[in-house]
């Protein structure tokens, strides 16, 4: 009885739930890069982005910078120590508290706040939870204050900071033009390769074809690191090395397999009677190609121009080696990886930032030609 037509099938809730739990996997990963684009670097060092709206210990230093007086013998400075000038900026959003204090580097939490202690030269320093400060010596104070170290909840700070510093960097523009560049033709030129290859394969017979199609499964997982090398030579010995011509055949070189490979196996399950009826009323290969096949092949096609585009725009290893170094050929990632992030990589807030402002047009791309990705990765699935 659970196979009747109309019934819903026993498994369908482990369908459901095992989609939602890939679904939640990748979104989990773009939702904390959103989050963290907005968050200000010292926060993201000091917890997850799924703490970010709550308030955040962090420590920092600053200069004691009240003017000081003179009380029965001993200099004295007092204030507070959110509105000093080196943190002032850090405490504007919110109400603060001090963990903890201290005057040395080494140790910014050694006294807990609301605990007197005993300075170098005779004096004593108290901070409150509140961030008032009393800081009295035994000897004249210079201009500049005493250095405090204090550990604080931080309120939740979120910026458009990290935004401006991507877009507003020295030739991104330029890198966005470049990456288009080198995006669209890389995507063109293998579609339109491929598309003969994959009739030739699938309608024409020819003597070593089944050689042909074996080959281009094999090419499938072959990694392009291995080839860099020796392409790249090739290139410079035609004269096409570190040029926007080398890594357009680069690029085609890399992709044409999977789209042999895709389109070939789109095409040999379009309905056999319609081309031998073409051919049969006398049309010639090309003319069925480019007639029937191509129509017929356009989710395909629309598919593999949104996997294609997708890498391309993405690529950071084959920009670097197939382009040159300097900043007027960079494309987006080179730019972001070497001028934003420098060697160490460490700024995790330009690193989220630039990853959702490069990503800004692949998705336009994706949402845009769905319904033809859908319709390719499901043809022939049913008759």
């Amino acid at each position: 009885m659970d196979n009747i037509a109309g019934q819903k099938s026993g498994l369908s809730l482990v369908t459901n739930i095992a989609v939602f739990l890939i679904v939640l996997a990748w979104l989990i990963p773009t939702v904390g890069l959103f989050v963290s684009s907005f968050r200000d670097r010292d926060q993201i060092s000091a917890s997850g982005w799924w703490v970010a709206p709550f308030s955040v210990e962090l420590t920092y230093r600053t200069r004691a910078d009240a003017t000081p007086s003179e009380v029965d013998g001993m200099y004295v400075i007092e204030g507070n120590i959110f509105e000093t000038g080196e943190v002032r900026d850090s405490f504007e959003s919110g109400e603060s508290s001090i963990a903890a204090y201290g005057l040395r580097g080494r140790e910014p939490g050694e006294f807990e706040a609301g605990q007197e202690a005993e300075n170098r030269d005779g004096g004593t320093i108290l901070v409150n939870r509140d961030g008032s400060y009393r800081y009295t010596s035994a000897e004249p104070i210079d201009e500049d204050g005493p250095r405090v170290y204090f550990v604080a909840e931080t309120p939740p700070e979120f910026t458009l900071d990290n935004y401006r510093t991507v877009l507003t960097a020295d030739n991104m523009d330029r890198a966005f033009i470049n990456t288009l560049t080198v995006t669209i033709p890389a995507t063109i030129i293998p579609i339109l390769i491929a598309a003969f290859a994959a009739y030739a394969l699938a309608w024409m017979d020819f003597p070593g074809r089944g050689l042909l199609i074996a080959a281009v499964v094999g090419l499938l997982v072959v990694p392009l690191q291995l080839a860099l090398v020796p392409l790249l030579n090739l290139h410079n010995q035609l004269g096409i090395g570190q040029s926007f011509v080398g890594i357009w055949l680069a690029h085609t070189g890399f992709g044409l397999p999977l789209a042999i490979y895709l389109l070939r196996n789109y095409m040999v399950g379009l309905p056999r009677d319609i081309i031998e009826s073409a051919k049969v009323d006398g049309a010639t290969d090309f003319q069925i190609f480019t007639r029937i096949i191509l129509p017929l092949s356009f989710p395909a096609l629309a598919s593999f121009a949104i996997f294609q585009f997708l890498w391309t725009w993405n690529d950071l290893l084959v920009a670097k080696v197939f382009l040159p170094s300097a900043g007027d050929s960079a494309v987006m990632t080179v730019k972001i990886a070497d001028d934003l992030l420098g060697s160490r990589g460490g700024d995790w807030g330009i690193l989220a930032t630039a990853a959702f402002v490069s990503i800004a047009v692949p998705l336009l791309v994706f949402f845009t030609m769905q319904r033809y990705l859908v319709r390719g990765l499901l043809a022939g699935s049913v008759k």
